[in-house]
């Protein structure tokens, strides 16, 4: 997390090449340990490489199922290794499908712009 100095007002932020470390050892020991995960991956930010001071870490996973609402599925899934603050998303297969049929550009802008640290 942010370090601030006990003689500095300054907050020091991890930088993207740290967060990319982290998330990468992270996704591969994910991949490693739970079956179900078919892809990980982050945008936003940190993949443009715009982060700052407070920004978080958007990650994208795919599964191949799950009996949780998508809301609740984050909560499976500890990330308390990052240095960052994380939004989780986290899609079925099926649902990743049903957005890849979808008019709409957001799963387009996914898999262009998300740099993907795990494909089973």
């Amino acid at each position: 997390m942010p370090v601030r100095s006990l003689s500095s007002s300054v907050l020091r932020w991890p930088d993207g090449a740290a967060v990319h470390k982290a998330a990468a050892l992270w996704a591969a020991e994910q991949g490693r340990c739970r079956r179900e995960i078919l892809r990980i991956g982050y945008f936003g930010s940190y993949a443009r490489g715009d982060w700052g001071v407070g920004s978080d870490l958007d990650i994208v996973m795919i599964v191949e199922r799950s009996a949780l609402p998508f809301e609740q599925r984050p909560l499976a899934y500890a990330v308390p290794h990052l240095p960052v603050p994380v939004d989780l998303l986290i899609y079925t297969a099926e649902e990743w499908a049903a957005l890849a049929a979808s008019p709409n550009h957001f799963h387009r802008a996914l898999e262009a712009k998300s740099i993907w640290l795990y494909n089973r």
